[in-house]
């Protein structure tokens, strides 16, 4: 199984700069991605798309308005572990 940096590097630029966007700043709407990186709404749609499609986002619902979509990073299996592990030692 591929890392995520080795799934991102064959991306465009632009879908590169969105991914490190949300590796900085967390789960954000397509607008606050947009206001982040300063890229087009259209640009910042098509890298988003190509991001799902190289499973390195996942795209969830926004709870504060429906309307909008919530993108984060997906977690790698060793990074879930070790979230799981985190919370788990937190308790």
């Amino acid at each position: 199984m591929s890392t995520t940096d080795e799934l991102v590097q064959d991306l465009p630029p632009s879908a590169k700069l969105v991914w490190k966007v949300l590796e900085y700043n967390g789960g954000l709407t397509q607008k606050q991605i947009v206001e982040n990186s300063r890229l087009s709404q259209r640009t910042v749609r098509d890298a988003l798309d190509r991001l799902q499609q190289a499973d390195v986002v996942e795209k969830d619902i926004y709870i504060p308005d429906a309307r909008q979509n919530l993108y984060r990073l997906s977690l790698d299996e060793e990074e879930a572990e070790t979230e799981s592990e985190a919370e788990v030692a937190l308790d």
